[in-house]
């Protein structure tokens, strides 16, 4: 699809590219927000999940919904309060996430939420609360970008009077601007003007009015002269948009029984999981000849014949074709049965990308029966010819909505009156809509966001005060439990631990402040050739540290244990050290030839990826105790690795730990099998090497 040539577009863009900024994108209805997520997921380099609040807003977006990523409950969320849960609840296993899931969370840059207008403050907390549990306490949403897309005057968040008695305590509003996590962290709001789905300006300025609520004398009468007493639809396609289920089905259900041709039912194949609650149309779906109906999904073939939200009339059916007519088109469209799938989010472990995996498909004629849709379901469509009967709107956005979907004016018939007060607006919402449309971002703010962006990666590329902490952890695990633990090669920890704070950490720091201060000088948005060249030598500098003073002293612990606890407990604290430092050595060593945002971006989320375990089982070989080392051997084997390790860009212990070649070298295998008992070295191990 053509990217839209929008100034607007191309800032929000690049503000999702090239900064960590949370944006709003919002935009009057037919602004092309749509449009430009799917564009953003097809091109995106960010790894990126898309969620939404209701099943048909996640089908429409190509994502999946907030609660079913999240495995969040339906219930109010209460910030610092934990919800009691009981065996027999349903609930009660919820956010046991899957070893995949929390790899994906770990590893995510950006996370797309649609439709945020239904998105209440309290579920973007819930959302928060589990992406700082997983990924990074400290920071909002755990660290990960956010980009809200949605209309504020369109349709709200569902709040029920129960629920809202007790969010009130918390909350000043339901809306998502309230939430208390993105209140502690600025975001940046893009408005798209230009419309796309109106051309006729005068329409334009008139939605503009209802949008806003300021409807006068002239445009109020102006709309309710499409208030036609006597207008009868006929044959010309057009579609009710009123504003409760019941009074739609009511509807296609009398013009279907009405119809004297003879109903043919089309059953839907479902093959998986997929939520009978997410059908976009009836498994059971009956049609007549003579039935008004509506596309439900856009023509995949390159001819583009029909899109969501096309009306039209079926003129013919067969067992499993049916014809439909539209009145713009000059031959009947041929509709054959199509697939829709629910998707889950996996990890693909060859190429390390965030992938989308189907879970199960729904496939059906994609149509429905269309005399009438309900103004909640017509969301994000468009339509040629529409009645509009929001006499009993309930809800603030319902009427502008319903209007929005129509292309023109004249193509818009009201089956009664607009009064002013079915024009329901929310005052904070329009004090939020004027603060976005009086405080619009430039470019200006475009490039310090960059440089911000730069900065907060490189500051953390290069922290190291975190290691503490771990290798603190395994010291004192270790000395805690030494009676139970029967270790080998146990180097110094305390002294590699006294080298760390000491040594590495104060030189980081110093060249943390010396990058503070190259990045303060620097115009440009992106890295001139001193501060590359001093990235590149830190670079090789602390890959070298964390190499000597964590990887190759805990690669080479050698231990044992009777007690399944104690090895349980020493081998997690290892393994947890060993997968921050190897995190940390891909990072560094990405930058080691120059810091390049979006090489960097990329290789670090699939450094989260890369898992560290160890191989402690006693069926391995070790050394005989006092064994003669072949030194040469040894010293050829250590070549060897240290050589692979620069090919392959891993660190050394990844290719061969320090014992292995220490066994190997006293043991000397003479073919695979005796090779494959030496510890540390498994099927994969042998594949590879």
């Amino acid at each position: 699809m053509k990217e839209i040539p929008n100034e607007q577009l191309k800032l929000a863009r690049e503000f999702v590219e090239s900064t960590g900024h949370n944006i709003f994108l919002t935009g009057k209805a037919g602004t092309g927000k749509t449009t430009f997520l799917h564009n953003l997921k097809n091109s995106c380099i960010k790894r990126m999940v898309v969620v939404a609040p209701t099943g048909v807003a996640a089908i429409n977006a190509g994502g999946v919904t907030i609660h079913s990523f999240f495995q969040l409950p339906f219930g109010p969320y209460l910030p610092g309060f934990i919800r009691e849960r009981k065996e027999d609840d349903p609930e009660y296993h919820r956010q046991k996430f899957s070893r995949d899931k929390i790899r994906i969370m770990r590893s995510l840059d950006l996370l797309i939420i649609d439709e945020i207008s239904m998105v209440r403050a309290d579920l973007l907390d819930g959302i928060d609360e589990t992406l700082r549990r997983i990924r990074n306490r400290a920071q909002p949403f755990g660290g990960v970008q956010l980009l809200m897309i949605g209309d504020m005057q369109q349709l709200a968040p569902v709040v029920k009077d129960e629920e809202w008695s007790l969010l009130r305590n918390h909350y000043d509003t339901a809306f998502f601007f309230s939430s208390k996590a993105l209140q502690s962290t600025p975001f940046v709001t893009i408005e798209l003007k230009h419309v796309y789905r109106q051309t006729d300006e005068n329409f334009i300025q008139l939605l503009n009015k209802v949008r806003s609520n300021k409807l006068d004398d002239d445009s109020l009468n102006k709309l309710n002269a499409r208030y036609l007493t006597d207008f009868n639809p006929g044959e010309d396609g057009y579609i009710i948009l009123t504003t409760h289920n019941a009074k739609a089905a009511n509807i296609n259900d009398g013009k279907l029984a009405a119809l004297k041709t003879p109903a043919q039912t089309f059953l839907a194949e479902v093959n998986g999981n997929y939520p009978e609650y997410n059908f976009p149309t009836l498994p059971e779906l009956s049609l007549k000849v003579g039935a008004q109906v509506m596309f439900v999904k856009n023509d995949p073939d390159p001819e583009k014949l029909f899109f969501n939200g096309k009306i039209g009339k079926v003129v013919d059916m067969e067992e499993d074709t049916v014809m439909v007519q539209c009145p713009e088109d000059e031959d009947p469209i041929e509709v054959h049965p199509l697939e829709w799938q629910n998707i889950r989010y996996t990890l693909n472990e060859q190429t390390r990308e965030i992938t989308e995996t189907v879970e199960g498909t729904f496939t059906q004629i994609p149509l429905k029966l269309a005399w009438a849709i309900t103004v909640h379901k017509s969301q994000g469509l468009t339509f040629d010819r529409a009645v509009i009967d929001v006499e009993a709107a309930f809800a603030f956005g319902q009427v502008y909505v319903a209007l929005s979907r129509c292309r023109t004016l004249e193509g818009m018939v009201l089956s009664s009156r607009i009064q002013r007060g079915a024009i329901k607006t929310d005052m904070t919402i329009n004090r939020f809509t004027q603060s976005i449309e009086e405080n619009p971002p430039a470019r200006e703010h475009l490039w310090e966001a960059q440089k911000q962006f730069r900065k907060e990666l490189l500051m953390e590329l290069f922290e190291f005060q975190h290691f503490l902490m771990p290798y603190r952890y395994l010291n004192k695990t270790i000395r805690e439990n030494a009676k139970s633990l029967k270790m080998t090669n146990i180097p110094d920890i305390k002294g590699f631990i006294d080298h760390l704070e000491n040594d590495t950490i104060k030189v980081a720091e110093k060249f943390r402040h010396q990058l503070l201060s190259i990045l303060q000088e620097e115009k440009d948005t992106q890295p001139g050739e001193f501060l590359q060249e001093r990235i590149r030598k830190a670079s090789l500098y602390f890959t070298s540290e964390i190499d000597k003073n964590i990887l190759a002293p805990v690669s080479d612990i050698s231990f044992e244990s009777d007690n399944k606890q104690v090895k349980k407990k020493v081998r997690e604290a290892m393994e947890k050290l060993l997968y921050e430092a190897n995190y940390k050595t891909i990072c560094l060593k990405a930058c080691e030839k120059g810091f390049h945002m979006s090489n960097y971006i990329n290789i670090r989320a699939k450094a989260t990826l890369d898992e560290v375990s160890l191989r402690t089982r006693r069926s391995r070989k070790t050394a005989p105790e006092g064994g003669k080392i072949n030194h040469e051997l040894f010293g050829i084997l250590k070549r060897w690795r240290d050589l692979k390790a620069e090919e392959l860009g891993l660190p050394v212990y990844m290719i061969l730990q320090v014992q292995s070649i220490q066994d190997i070298s006293q043991v000397i295998p003479r073919n695979e099998k005796e090779l494959k008992e030496i510890r540390g070295f498994g099927k994969k191990k042998l594949e590879s090497f």
